[in-house]
C-alpha cells in the first residue's frame, strides 16, 4: 500500500484532478492526489531539506462508497498547495465513519508512510457515526487541547454550530495528528488561523522544518528557532 496514494508534483504544475471512482476492496483507500510540492523559489537564507510528508484522511461513508466525490481531501490539498512555500508532500486515504478503519489510516500514515503531519477531515460532529475524535485520542501519545479550542472558536464566528464541533489534534510519536471538519469552507477558515503554529509545533517534536508564504499564513516562531 505504501507505493499507492502518493504522487509528486511541483509548484509549476498544475493539481491532479481527483477521479470520480473510487474502488471498493479496503475500508482504507489510498487516493492519487496531493504530492511532492518544492515549494516557491527558496527566498534567501531559506533552509530547504527533506520534504514534509503530510497524510490526508478523508473519513465519511458515502465518499468511500463512492456516493459522491470527496472535495475535503482535496481542499486541504489546495490549501497546502498555497500555504507552503519549502519542500512537502501529501499521501491520502479515504476511510469510513468507523473508529478501527480511522486509527488504522492513521497509524498507518505516522508509522510506514512516516507522514509528520495527518491532517483528518470529517466525523468530528455529536452524530453517532462522528468518530474521529476518539479514533484519534486511542493513537494519539498527548493530546493538544488549544487546537480543538482555537478551532471551535473559529467556526462559531461563523455559524453557532460551531459549538457542536468536538475536533481534536495530538501527537503520535513525532507526528502531529489534526482534526478538520468536513465542509470545504470551514476547512479553509480553519486552517488560514491554526495553521501558524503547525510549523514550530513540527520543530519541538522532531518533524522537519516547515516554511510558509507570508502572504498566505505567516506561521510563528521564536526568534531562537527561525533559520534566516
Amino acid at each position: 500500500m505504501c507505493g499507492l496514494g502518493k504522487t509528486q508534483h511541483f509548484i509549476t504544475s498544475s493539481r491532479v484532478g481527483l477521479s470520480r471512482r473510487f474502488l471498493k476492496v479496503s475500508p482504507i483507500i489510498p487516493i492519487s492526489t496531493g504530492g511532492v510540492n518544492r515549494g516557491s523559489p527558496p527566498s534567501k537564507g531559506m533552509s530547504t531539506g527533506v520534504p514534509c510528508k503530510f497524510g490526508i484522511v478523508t473519513s465519511s461513508d458515502r465518499a468511500s462508497s463512492g456516493e459522491y466525490e470527496d472535495k475535503s481531501g482535496p481542499a486541504i490539498v489546495g490549501f497546502l498547495e498555497e500555504a507552503i512555500s519549502s519542500p512537502w508532500e501529501s499521501v491520502r486515504r479515504l476511510v469510513p465513519d468507523e473508529k478501527i478503519s480511522l486509527e488504522s489510516a492513521i497509524k498507518e500514515l505516522v508509522d510506514n508512510e512516516g507522514c509528520s503531519v495527518v491532517i483528518t477531515t470529517g466525523g468530528t460532529g455529536p452524530a453517532p457515526r462522528d468518530v474521529t475524535p476518539e479514533a484519534t485520542e486511542s493513537v494519539c501519545d498527548r493530546i493538544l487541547p488549544g487546537f480543538g479550542e482555537h478551532m471551535r472558536s473559529i467556526s462559531m464566528r461563523y455559524v453557532p454550530t460551531g459549538i457542536l464541533s468536538r475536533q481534536i489534534a495530538g501527537v503520535r510519536g513525532s507526528s502531529l495528528v489534526i482534526n478538520l471538519p468536513g465542509s470545504p469552507r470551514s476547512i479553509r477558515e480553519i486552517l488560514d488561523e491554526v495553521f501558524a503554529a503547525v510549523p514550530y509545533c513540527v520543530d519541538l517534536i522532531g518533524g522537519p522544518y516547515i516554511e510558509t508564504n507570508k502572504e498566505v499564513v505567516d506561521s510563528f516562531r521564536p526568534p531562537h528557532a527561525r533559520r534566516e
